[in-house]
């Protein structure tokens, strides 16, 4: 890109947004948007993702359509955009019947910029005609990685976002056939399958992969060893307290737990030893949940407990801390949520506290594989509804949407590899929906294990993170407790020097095709598709030639 351009864009960013300087990546990732390209943006949390749909979005003549998971973080940014005196509004449960038609009426009529809603909210058929007539120039989908089946989220609607935004343009009943509009996907988490599979699943058309790494030099992280589970609330409370008096008067903290009762018991605790603590996970009415994130947001608490139900996209710099009272399910999970310390790239630490066992609720919590009877169910019900529409069918199921979604989802999957096609009979299909999800079961069983690996590894923590994810980092980070205790050492070899370089594909005879994600001196780990991530010793794979170039 031009310096021309840079400074065009500089300038508009001054203008419409009060920012000197733009952050890695988004001067890129605008061009690319504004001369036409699709973009999908990784990068971590806290580095600007959202400015970058924002000034697209000024900058192009029309609308710009927010696809965003939650409502608090549609929240955020309606009042960030209100603040930079951009006029948006949002389509969501939040709204009455009227507001919601007054805020189609706006945006119909160019008053609105900026429109905001949930995928849900996007799958709904009068909703979806709604905004289809508004011909938006640009989709921003936030929280990309949600639909990709290879994603650690894998929420059904999500997962139709690619023909839902492909059926946006020209869909107005008379009106003439447009341009589909561009699509910018943005994700803090993604390792390289997961990219590929949200650019195909959104059907983005020639995009421009920005990544601006995952390192980050302000964030310590370290991992506490707790031997029984008095041990382990007892390390919390005394981490979480003495993690709150540093942060005293510059910041704020989190506190994770993988369940809801934990949550309230972990936040009775700490407000019995004198914190200003809230408490946040969904089984909180929606006024509650609410004024915790605002309590939050406004700094009237010290810390927030809370399940992973809270903070996907929250925008607050001075989280000075963050600490997990349990190990979460995924490097994934673990790396958005200590991501969220240190925003303001002032010293931030991100401390795991770690009990082997409780990796078992990881597995607990993983998608179940469904039952036979039950697909078969799911399938007679779109036959009969004749449609694979999700809400047609749900309407003739005894399931809820959910449950009928993931199973639609998973028979759209297997049709993909080549599993099923139109001649399938029911008893083929419901056998390969099973396998297609036996095999999304073992991703997420891998994916706890990779968070055993970083928990118990010796090397520099920020390395081991980032290597998951993919990327290369060249020095152990020298933050980490690892790397203080002298432990980490020089663990990973360039890139040019590996047998199996970062990224190349490669054939397991047992494992099948796979993507080599991260390589250590001793040690390579792969994604393979059908069984998630699995770590070999270099010795033996070379030994006994255990993997074959391509895939």
């Amino acid at each position: 890109m031009s310096g021309g351009r840079d400074g065009e864009l500089l300038a508009a960013t001054r203008e419409h947004f009060g920012h000197d300087s733009l952050l890695p990546g988004q001067a890129e990732a605008v061009g690319a948007l504004l001369d036409g390209r699709d973009v999908l943006l990784v990068s971590p949390t806290g580095s600007g993702k959202s400015l970058t749909y924002q000034l697209s979005g000024v900058l192009l003549d029309g609308l710009t359509l927010v696809v965003s998971p939650l409502l608090a973080l549609q929240a955020d940014q309606l009042a960030h955009l209100e603040e930079a005196g951009q006029v948006a509004g949002r389509i969501s449960s939040a709204e009455s019947a009227g507001e919601r038609a007054d805020v189609l009426e706006r945006a119909a009529s160019g008053e609105l910029r900026f429109l905001f809603l949930a995928p849900e909210q996007l799958a709904n058929p009068e909703v979806h005609a709604a905004v289809a007539a508004l011909q938006p120039v640009l989709v921003a989908v936030d929280e990309a990685h949600c639909v990709s089946a290879w994603g650690h989220d894998f929420r059904p609607d999500y997962f139709r976002l690619g023909e839902l935004v492909a059926t946006l343009s020209g869909a107005a009943e008379g009106t003439p056939d447009v341009r589909r509009p561009r699509v910018v996907a943005m994700t803090a988490t993604a390792a390289h399958p997961v990219r590929e599979d949200v650019a195909d699943r959104l059907a983005m058309v020639d995009p421009l992969t920005v990544a601006t790494g995952f390192a980050r030099d302000n964030l310590a992280l370290d991992v506490v060893r707790a031997t029984d589970p008095e041990h382990q609330r007892r390390l919390v409370l005394e981490l979480v307290a003495e993690r709150a008096e540093a942060a005293s008067g510059s910041g704020t903290g989190l506190l994770y737990a993988r369940t809801r009762k934990g949550a309230e018991m972990y936040a009775g605790a700490l407000a019995e030893a004198g914190l200003r603590t809230a408490v946040y996970h969904a089984g909180l009415a929606r006024k509650v949940r609410e004024q915790a994130h605002d309590d939050f947001t406004d700094g009237s608490v010290d810390v927030v407990v809370a399940t992973s139900a809270f903070g996907m996209g929250i925008d607050k710099p001075d989280i000075r801390y963050v600490v997990h009272a349990d190990a979460p399910e995924s490097p994934d999970t673990y790396y958005q949520e200590v991501g969220r310390a240190g925003r303001d790239g002032e010293p931030a630490r991100g401390t795991l506290v770690y009990r082997p066992e409780d990796l078992s609720l990881g597995k607990f919590f993983a998608a179940s594989v469904p039952r036979r009877k039950d697909v078969e169910k799911v399938l007679r019900a779109a036959e009969a509804a004749g449609s694979s529409d999700p809400r047609e069918v749900t309407a003739a199921c005894e399931f809820g949407a959910r449950k009928t979604g993931r199973i639609l989802n998973l028979v759209t999957l297997a049709r993909e590899v080549g599993a099923i096609d139109d001649s399938s009979g029911v008893h083929a299909t419901v056998s390969a929906v099973v396998e297609r999800a036996e095999a999304q079961r073992r991703l997420e069983d891998s994916r706890v294990e990779m968070m055993r690996g970083y928990a118990e590894t010796d090397r520099c923590r920020s390395s081991f993170l980032v290597g998951y994810f993919g990327e290369h980092q060249e020095d152990p980070c020298g933050l980490c407790d690892n790397c203080v205790a002298g432990r980490a050492g020089e663990s990973v070899v360039a890139d040019a020097d590996a047998p199996y370089p970062v990224q190349s594909q490669v054939r397991h005879d047992e494992f099948g095709a796979g993507t080599v994600t991260d390589v250590e001196e001793d040690r390579l780990t792969i994604l393979f598709e059908d069984v998630g991530y699995r770590t070999l010793s270099l010795e033996v794979v070379q030994a006994e030639g255990l993997l074959t170039a391509g895939p």
